[in-house]
């Protein structure tokens, strides 16, 4: 894939993939719009060995996935107790200006691979395979992070 080529898949994706690491990151606009840039980069630079432009989309949510694994990895590693709470008070809760507060504070409370699987199925539309092959679990795995998800997330909506 050429520089071209990478520049109108972007462009072609660049808002869907956005909405999803935005929901992703629970309403965390500037987290969001950091691990979007911190995975373009990525991707460009490997963009030479990828010859499935028609995969494109999964591949570069793959990717977005992985970055915000990462920086959740590292947000632990890194925070001392006091820094957590400070973190956890401040830095995870949702933007105050999106009508959709609760439910991000709902999504917030979910295990990462159930958030990511609820929100690539019923936000971006992807089959449960394609999902499979972004978060690198098998298709039942993904169908069971589907069923806790919707589970948990019903559970989290109907006392609010």
């Amino acid at each position: 894939m050429d520089r071209e080529q990478f520049i109108s898949h972007v462009e072609g994706t660049q808002n869907a993939f956005r909405r999803f690491l935005v929901a992703l990151c629970c309403g965390d606009a500037q987290l969001a719009d950091d691990i979007a840039q911190e995975a373009y980069i990525k991707a460009y630079l490997s963009c030479d060995s990828f010859n499935s432009p028609d995969k494109f989309n999964a591949w570069i949510y793959r990717i977005g996935y992985n970055t915000f694994l990462n920086h959740k990895r590292s947000e632990h590693m890194f925070a001392t107790y006091d820094d957590a709470r400070h973190i956890q008070a401040a830095g995870t809760a949702p933007d105050g200006a999106f009508r959709y507060q609760g439910l991000y504070q709902a999504l917030d409370m979910l295990p990462d691979k159930e958030r990511t699987s609820v929100l690539l199925f019923y936000m971006e539309g992807y089959s449960i395979k394609e999902i499979a092959g972004i978060v690198d679990a098998s298709p039942d795995a993904v169908k069971q992070h589907l069923s806790r998800g919707r589970n948990h997330l019903r559970g989290l909506l109907s006392t609010k």
